[in-house]
């Protein structure tokens, strides 16, 4: 029988947060059944998961315009159905028409993604960066977001980029906190995380000296070789090149000057800023020299379609035969590609769905706004709570000041105090958050992560929740 010793040591070595994740929510499902309680009254009527960036598992609707299409291509024979919008059996005809052999079923013809989709992403980045020129052949579709990160990695990984180990093993600057999974990613594929601090106290900003400081830091133990920003951040909702002493330029500048591969996820925000935009902006000397690679996904936002598993990169001043290999491994499925499609063409003003969709995003976008507004000012007031402003994503970041009964009693059970914080908020309130250790936070400081995209009624019943909960564990510290 295989043994633990018998796996990789490398996969051995990942650390822990999706394992925390997945055993998290098995327990937000068991809780949300009156087995768990037994014979004792379950103390709230269900779980509410807002742990992850999922607006449809918080209760958020889907777009209609963008169901009805992808039903019509997963079942063709709706082609025929009059009470369908006829832009919308139209627009399913024209997938279907870029799908080999005209189904959705079918295998695509070429890895790197549908040739049409590649065509509208390209004129879609054209139109959103005001005319600087994006190229069909620098799009790559992938299966997400998370697997588009991975394949990147697994480029650098590969030598493509001089992977090593020790002190010649590849680093990637990290912000702190950073996406959960994140680090996953980088242990699976073999790189070294390089940690760079966001100054909470400053709206979670960059900051160029912290930025030099970490490089200084990461070359005692690895190789820094690329940089890693999200924008808008996550899980802390901050623009990092918004408001703060550290720039774009400032950005590039470093990158340019230490020779660092730059890696950009985007999200949908109030104020998009593009770094390829500013990139182009600053000469020939970086814009047609400098890596770049930026990522988006249909997960969040507008489209929230995360079950799709729809992604692409943009790969901007790659080595032709890089983009190759980076094509090859791709490989995107058929019908994420289709909703990525629907993204970044959707109805026109004289389509019949225009107005429906039209009310359904602002209805998104107003929802967003209104709950981080009202979620932020609510955990201001709270004792013991305090949150900063999130300027675009989908998740507030708040600090949560622990008891000291509650730290103690997690290092007796040999927990992180935020996770036993959120183990405890699920199962005596039934709110499922993320701990802030998952997002790499490991000074004394404790945040929790929760998702903001829902219904209003949603929000006002976890933040009464959460409350509530809250008091409770400080009234024991009275």
């Amino acid at each position: 029988m295989s043994t633990v010793q018998d796996v990789n040591p490398r996969v051995r070595g990942i650390r822990a947060p999706i394992e925390f994740s997945c055993q998290f929510k098995k327990r937000s499902i068991l809780i949300n059944t009156d087995v768990f309680f037994q014979s004792v009254k379950k103390p709230f009527k269900s779980v509410i998961d807002v742990s992850s960036g999922d607006p449809h598992k918080a209760g958020m609707p889907p777009i209609s315009f963008i169901r009805q299409v992808m039903a019509v291509c997963l079942y063709p024979e709706l082609l025929k159905e009059k009470s369908l919008p006829l832009d919308v059996r139209q627009r399913a005809q024209k997938l279907l028409d870029m799908c080999s052999g005209g189904s959705v079923g079918s295998y695509s013809t070429t890895s790197g993604g549908l040739p049409q989709v590649q065509k509208s992403i390209s004129e879609f980045i054209t139109r959103r960066d005001g005319g600087v020129p994006s190229h069909p052949e620098d799009i790559i579709l992938t299966t997400g977001l998370q697997k588009s990160f991975d394949v990147v990695c697994f480029l650098v990984f590969l030598n493509l980029l001089t992977s090593g180990e020790g002190k010649t093993q590849t680093g990637v600057l990290t912000p702190m906190p950073c996406p959960h999974t994140l680090p996953m990613l980088l242990d699976m594929t073999g790189l070294a995380l390089v940690p760079y601090r966001l100054f909470e106290e400053q709206g979670w900003a960059v900051n160029l000296d912290e930025l030099h400081r970490a490089l200084e830091a990461g070359r005692v133990h690895c190789e820094p070789k690329a940089i890693y920003i999200s924008n808008p951040g996550k899980p802390t909702g901050e623009q990092p090149i918004v408001g703060t002493s550290c720039t774009a330029f400032d950005l590039f500048y470093i990158r340019f000057h230490f020779s660092l591969f730059l890696l950009i996820v985007y999200g949908q925000d109030k104020e998009f800023i593009s770094y390829k935009k500013v990139l182009s902006e600053m000469g020939k000397t970086y814009a047609e020299t400098m890596e770049l690679v930026s990522f988006h996904s249909i997960s969040t936002a507008h489209i929230g379609e995360g079950g799709l598993r729809g992604g692409y990169m943009e790969v901007i001043n790659i080595d032709p035969a890089v983009k190759k290999y980076l094509t090859v491994i791709s490989s995107a499925s058929v019908l994420p590609q289709l909703a990525l499609e629907l993204s970044v063409n959707p109805p026109r003003p004289e389509d019949s769905s225009y107005n429906s969709y039209t009310q359904e995003i602002h209805h998104i976008e107003d929802t967003l706004s209104q709950n981080a507004k009202r979620a932020c000012e609510f955990l201001n007031r709270v004792e013991g709570m305090s949150c900063q402003p999130s300027m675009a994503g989908l998740f507030l970041y708040p600090r949560v000041h622990l008891p000291p009964h509650i730290v103690e009693e997690a290092k007796r059970l040999e927990v992180k105090a935020d996770v036993l914080y959120c183990q405890r908020l699920l199962r005596e309130e039934g709110i499922c958050v993320g701990a802030g250790c998952e997002n790499g936070q490991e000074d004394k400081n404790y945040h929790i992560r929760l998702c903001i995209l829902t219904p209003p009624s949603t929000l006002e019943e976890i933040l009464a929740r959460l409350r509530s909960f809250h008091h409770r564990l400080l009234e024991k510290l009275a």
